[in-house]
């Protein structure tokens, strides 16, 4: 993978970002969340108004005007380019079977709250125990599946609050 970034400001504006590209700025911190940029001749300060470091999402201002800036590392252009969002499991509000399979365990139960990474449902299938993981925090709001039952690609299995 490279070392390349590609980084969207306010989702119209996209272009790959070099490490020698960063290298180069003439960029001082002047404060926590402010910063001072010479490009050029002119003098420009900058202030990180909001940052999301799980979306890998920042709102930056530059004289006066704010920016959304989304970088993606090497890793989540791979993701990318596989059909895949990264980031995205927040939103989730239902799991659904990835494969045909056998319920072998549901170790929560609706009204159940649980963690990101919190094990829901032990799905057998191609002769391996795949745990299927919260991808987020929340409230179980119903479990559609029972201990044994054979499930198909995509069937519903729960449903978040």
């Amino acid at each position: 993978m490279s070392e390349n970034f590609s980084v969207a400001v306010d989702d119209n504006w996209n272009f790959d970002l070099h490490p020698e590209d960063a290298d180069g700025l003439d960029l001082i911190q002047t404060e926590a969340g402010r910063f001072h940029l010479v490009d050029g001749n002119q003098s420009i300060a900058v202030a990180i108004r909001n940052t999301d470091f799980l979306a890998k999402s920042y709102e930056i201002e530059i004289r006066g005007k704010t920016y959304t800036v989304r970088i993606a590392d090497a890793l989540d252009q791979q993701i990318s380019s596989m059909g895949f969002r990264s980031g995205s499991n927040k939103d989730i509000s239902e799991i659904r079977a990835p494969m045909p399979g056998l319920i072998l365990d549901i170790p929560t139960s609706a009204g159940a709250t649980v963690m990101e990474g919190d094990p829901l449902v032990i799905l057998g299938a191609m002769k391996m125990e795949n745990v299927i993981s919260s991808p987020r925090e929340g409230v179980i709001k119903k479990i559609c599946v029972i201990k044994g039952a054979a499930v198909d690609k995509k069937e519903l299995l729960l449903e978040f609050e």
